[in-house]
Order: C-alpha cells, then structure tokens, then sequence
C-alpha cells in the first residue's frame, strides 16, 4: 500500500463529511489525515485513518493563525519525509485548494488532486469540477475521479469510531434526574437540544431555544442540553429547571456516545448535527440558510429542516444576522421543533 495525505483544513464537522471519501482511499491505500487544530477532534474519530497531521492554516477558519515561516517549512518537511505517494485536497465550493497545493507541491509530492475554479498551473494533475452537490458527495466525486470508490458494504454513510460516554467531570454536585457522575445516560429515552453555533448566524436566540426545552419537557421527553466549555452560560439558560444541562463536561467522544444514545437531536446547521448523523440518530435541525441546505443538511439520516430558506439572508455566508431578529429561525414555533421530534421518534420506533 502506498501512503496517501488527505487535506481538510475546516472544523470538525467539515471534516466529518470527509469521511465517507476518506474510506474510500483506504481501502486501497495508507491514508495520512491532514487537519486544522479546529477539526482534530472529528478526524480522531474517523474510520480509515492510519496518521493524523494537525497543522495551524493560515488561510481557513474564523481566527486564522498569522503566516508563520517556521511552521509552514516544518508541515513541508513533515510531508516530504512521508514519502507520499499522492495528495487529495478536499474543500467546500467557496474556497481554493491552490494555497495548500503549493505546500503540497514543495513537499515533492508528484501528483496532486483538487477540485478548482481557478487555474492552479503546475499545481495539480487533476482538477476536478463537480456538479453544486452536498459536501459529502463533493469529496466523493473527486477520488471517484482519481479511481477510487467505496468498499463493498459500505453504503456512504457518516461513520465514527464507537466510543463510551467516560466519566463526566462532577465540579457541581452531580447531575439532576438523569445522567450520573459517572456519565451514564438518562434512564429511558431522552432528546438532545444543542442550542449553539460556531457562527452565531446559525443559532436561534437563547430565550427561543429554552421555550423549546420547555415545550419538549411539556410533551413528556426528558431533554439533555449539550455545548462547549465556553457556552456553559448558554447552557445553562436554555435548560432551566427542565432540561439536563451537560454544557462543557462532554468531550467530543462523549458527545458522541450521548448523540448515539438519544432519541433525537435538535441543533442547528453546525458541527453536532453531523455528528449525530455520524452515530445515527434523528436530528430536528434547525437549518438557517445562510448556506445551502442541498450542501450541508443532516447526511443520510432521518431528519426534519425547520427554518425560513428563502429568507433574505440565503446562501450569504453571513457570520452574524444581517435581519433583524433573526426570523429564519426565530420564527419556528416550539409546537413546530415538538411535532418534528415526535415524527422522527415514531418513524425510528417502526
């Protein structure tokens, strides 16, 4: 087997709809991962993965590192003692794989794939332009491109490796009526609410998001509130006295063991919701349309996009609202987010 890199310089959810293309080149080569700091956390979990390379872009994120000399000759030299056989640069349409082509290009890598509107010159041996497809589809088609394609038995879902929920941190006491200190799950089924974003654009607002804690605790479900460290105030608000709040004392594998184990997962168009469509379960996904849902809903799992996709902020790529009161998601009712959950939990019971 010759060794392979894969690029994908986004976040973990970026780089959880790479997984399906990264299989795919697995399973005839050594793949070698190579991330941002912001997406470690997700190629940790992906199938097909033989090393990981974590490496400070300069030109993706929301807070991307300055330009540092030493680092960009040190990925260079990392890479050129690989000895790599050949590199896929996976991006989104929005962005240029040229930057890291070049990097690429110096490593002495000989044969570079990528898909590109612009004209890389000596930079690639294969530029690929694939039909507007959903970012799953869009990686595929490029090392389907280059011959490979997905094993037998592999259907394209997303796929992460199974992990337990650990043990859960117990700075405050312990958890109400549910999970333990020790991480187990709530007693009999319950729903997630991931109520933030990485991008404040794809949020509702905090006093939404609890009503809708509130309704689903009014229908009969026991809710289980989830999000960063840095959003434990967030959290915290958005369960009130109804909801389980485990903002900040799930890591990502935890995290992940929780998604597996729920009902259902309401979230917005950001990284969880991927996630859940990695360990297979439902999502509500409250979906603002800043970007396009036919390239970033939930992968091949059931699930219902609630949110106003012809509003005027479509396909904008806004950070932060450019309406006031932010109506695309605003404007979905509890009663909405409730029916939603009910429908998806029905269908999943058969």
């Amino acid at each position: 087997m010759r060794s392979v890199v894969i690029t994908r310089m986004d976040n973990d959810g970026d780089v959880l709809l790479a997984g399906p293309a990264i299989r795919a080149v697995a399973a005839r080569d050594r793949v070698i991962l190579l991330v941002a700091p912001s997406g470690e956390q997700a190629a940790r979990l992906l199938p097909g993965v033989h090393d990981l390379l974590v490496w400070p872009c300069p030109w993706t994120g929301f807070e991307p590192p300055p330009v540092d000399r030493r680092s960009t000759n040190t990925l260079v030299d990392a890479l050129a003692l690989s000895r790599l056989g050949a590199a896929f640069i996976l991006t989104s349409y929005h962005q240029s794989p040229l930057p890291m082509a070049l990097l690429l290009r110096m490593a002495g890598i000989g044969w570079i794939a990528a898909a590109s509107e612009d004209y890389p010159g000596s930079l690639l041996d294969l530029r690929h332009r694939p039909e507007p497809l959903h970012e799953v589809e869009r990686s595929l088609s490029l090392v389907r491109a280059a011959g490979y394609e997905l094993p037998d038995g592999d259907d394209g879902r997303l796929l992460v490796k199974r992990t337990a929920p650990g043990n859960l941190p117990d700075g405050d006491g312990g958890l109400p009526a549910g999970p333990t200190p020790g991480g187990e799950p709530p007693d009999g089924p319950f729903v997630v609410v991931h109520p933030g974003a990485s991008v404040h654009a794809r949020a509702a607002d905090p006093r939404r998001a609890a009503e809708l804690v509130r309704a689903l605790s009014a229908a009969g479900h026991q809710v289980v509130v989830t999000g960063s460290g840095r959003e434990r105030a967030l959290t915290a608000m958005v369960a009130g006295s109804n909801g389980i709040d485990l903002g900040g004392r799930t890591g990502y594998g935890q995290l992940a063991a929780l998604l597996r184990a729920a009902s259902c997962v309401v979230v917005g168009n950001t990284g969880p919701a991927h996630l859940a469509a990695a360990v297979g379960t439902p999502v509500v996904s409250l979906f603002a349309p800043v970007v396009p849902s036919q390239s970033w809903a939930p992968w091949r799992v059931p699930y219902v996009l609630l949110g106003d996709q012809e509003a005027s902020c479509r396909d904008s790529r806004a950070r932060e609202c450019p309406v006031p009161g932010h109506p695309c998601l605003n404007s979905i009712s509890p009663e909405e987010v409730v029916v939603a959950v009910r429908k998806l939990i029905e269908e999943a019971a058969g």
